[in-house]
């Protein structure tokens, strides 16, 4: 760098941003119909949505078609020199193709486009260019147009590439929303997070096996609420002589006895408890008994042996990984049956 020359650096960098910035929003302002056209192509495929693209583009379209793998929308990407030189073979008539080229006169994507069109793909252009060669020759074209690259030579992708990945970043999540993908659908295809290895193991290496909050179903009500109380969690076991859950009282099971007439708590407890309650059996996967819990809007699970013994229980933040709990002496939680 000349010695002479003075360049304030963070000016420079808060430049690049604003053009950036410029771009993306310009991009923004560009979506319309197409892009719901190409949005539904892509819903609505039966197959993968092959992503290509050479030089930065190519970069831009390795991420989308990573975003879109792991939000569930199965795909992959596809060099096009690769593609002229057999890898067309992955292709099948099912298939969406989004090609991405800023100028949209990128000669190694618009070769193969025939081929991929003859295939029986749906190809669906993203270009800066809606005039251009790729636009023509494709099925739907996405405009991404940019007033400038934040290069100062105007040469070196920036602000396009910016805007590309934004774009494909609003299809991936529009996706998700079209095919109502959750966090039980993220967790399967992200196996290798610490959520999803914890949510692998067996409930019974995460679930509680002291100090539990249980009864016999001859006590009476008076009895188990104090272990209720006690207990912080806002659920009773209620197991018989051989330990079988029979049952469980909870906070809410309370509040329903007491709002329909006089409350007699020298009543049996099995009087008054939820019987045949929901429950994980040991050895299951955490995961299935999160699928329980979410779907049944259970906070506490008691988990049981395959005879029907009370094994242990387990709280949603135990299987989230939010904290331990306290058996004991805690506040009285939620209603869990």
């Amino acid at each position: 760098m000349d010695s002479d020359k003075t360049i304030d650096f963070l000016a420079l960098a808060r430049e690049v941003l604003d053009i950036e910035i410029e771009g993306v929003s310009a991009a923004r302002e560009q979506l319309g119909s197409d892009f719901e056209r190409g949005l539904e192509a892509m819903a609505r495929c039966t197959g993968r949505v092959v992503v290509t693209g050479v030089g930065k583009s190519g970069l831009v379209g390795r991420k989308i078609a990573a975003t879109l793998s792991s939000t569930g929308t199965p795909s992959f990407f596809l060099h096009p020199v690769e593609g002229a030189h057999g890898d067309m073979g992955m292709i099948r008539v099912e298939d969406v193709v989004l090609a991405i080229s800023n100028s949209g006169a990128t000669d190694e994507v618009n070769n193969i486009i025939p081929t991929l069109k003859s295939l029986g793909a749906t190809v669906i252009a993203m270009t800066g260019n809606v005039e251009s060669a790729m636009a023509r020759l494709s099925d739907i074209t996405v405009r991404v147009q940019v007033p400038r690259e934040a290069c100062p030579m105007g040469l070196a992708p920036t602000s396009s590439t910016t805007a590309q990945l934004a774009v494909g970043d609003a299809l991936a999540v529009c996706l998700m929303e079209w095919k109502s993908f959750d966090q039980d659908d993220f967790r399967k295809f992200h196996p290798g997070g610490s959520l999803g290895q914890r949510l692998a193991a067996s409930v019974d290496s995460i679930m509680h096996t002291e100090n539990l909050p249980v009864v016999l179903d001859a006590v009476s009500l008076k009895e188990a609420l104090e272990v209720l109380n006690a207990g912080g969690l806002g659920l009773v076991a209620v197991v018989d002589e051989g330990d079988v859950l029979k049952g469980v009282l909870t906070d809410g099971d309370v509040r329903r006895e007491v709002c329909c007439g006089p409350f007699d708590v020298a009543r049996p407890v099995a009087e008054v408890m939820t019987v045949s309650p929901k429950r994980a059996v040991s050895g299951e996967t955490s995961a299935r008994v999160l699928d329980v819990m979410e779907r049944h809007e259970i906070t506490v699970l008691p988990v049981v042996r395959e005879s029907g013994e009370l094994a242990g229980m387990v709280h949603l933040h135990d299987l989230l990984g939010k904290g331990s709990l306290r058996f004991a002496g805690g506040p009285a939680g939620e209603d869990a049956g």
